[in-house]
């Protein structure tokens, strides 16, 4: 972790972000026009290579809205045959570096029939089915509590902000619970039937292991999910990767008016 910090410092001198943002398949355009520092992940001691499309996988540190901030243009999964640790070490960096409000996005699947491709979702709370949980091991006391509490994963007022702004600017924000699966495959008929049972509105592959350890951490958590496509059996057309970046792409406009409205809020 030292490491990582020292040259990571190195590259952007007294620059202290305020603001984490992590942009999931297809929304890395957010980042493309800031202006600052771009670190890649390869070259960070500590860090992992993402290897998905849609994910370029840099640090970008600069000012968004006058607040200071980094920003992973792509992120790394589960899935990828990285260790649950190593996906969630990121965020415990920007910890590190004096992060205090995460804005953690993503791509996902509408198990809410009424939520359709193109939509934007707030996530009020999760489901993990990854079988996995990022703080088993053991524990770093200078981050957080052996046995953090979750009843607030996501902070309310981040929350009812992005409600009100997403009205103000007239974009349409579902509010839903989002569930995690470990992937790469994307989830059958059936299993969709039962997240929907368990009250999921929403589904992915990414998101809840950053969120458990940003809570952890200290830091107020705010998750919005592009609905990038219909999941298993809510809509008969077969499911692709490329349908998710090219829907994200659509709607990086709404997305990203309404996250710098958050952001300016903040």
């Amino acid at each position: 972790m030292q490491d990582t910090i020292d040259y990571i410092k190195k590259q952007i001198k007294d620059f202290t972000p305020e603001i984490g943002i992590i942009l999931g398949s297809g929304l890395g355009d957010f980042a493309d026009n800031m202006t600052g520092v771009r670190v890649k992940y390869q070259d960070i001691p500590g860090f992992e290579k993402s290897t998905v499309a849609g994910h370029k996988g840099q640090l970008v540190f600069g000012e968004v809205e006058g607040k200071r901030a980094v920003v992973m243009q792509g992120r790394y999964h589960y899935y990828e045959g990285y260790h649950i640790s190593r996906i969630v070490y990121p965020v415990k960096v920007m910890k590190k570096l004096g992060v205090k409000t995460l804005i953690i996005t993503n791509a996902a699947g509408s198990v809410n029939k009424k939520y359709k491709a193109g939509d934007l979702m707030v996530i009020t709370d999760h489901i993990n089915l990854m079988g996995v949980n990022p703080l088993i091991g053991e524990n770093d006391a200078s981050l957080g509590d052996r046995f953090p509490d979750m009843s607030e994963i996501y902070k309310e007022s981040l929350i009812n902000t992005a409600l009100q702004l997403a009205k103000e600017h007239n974009i349409i924000l579902r509010q839903g619970v989002y569930a995690a699966m470990s992937g790469p495959s994307y989830e059958t008929p059936a299993e969709i039937n039962m997240l929907r049972i368990m009250g999921a509105d929403a589904v992915g592959m990414s998101t809840v292991p950053e969120a458990l350890v940003a809570n952890y951490c200290g830091m107020e958590v705010l998750g919005i999910s592009c609905i990038t496509n219909s999941a298993a059996g809510v809509h008969p057309s077969r499911l692709s990767h490329a349908e998710v970046v090219a829907t994200a792409a659509k709607a990086k406009d709404s997305f990203k008016n309404l996250l710098v409205s958050v952001i300016r809020r903040i």
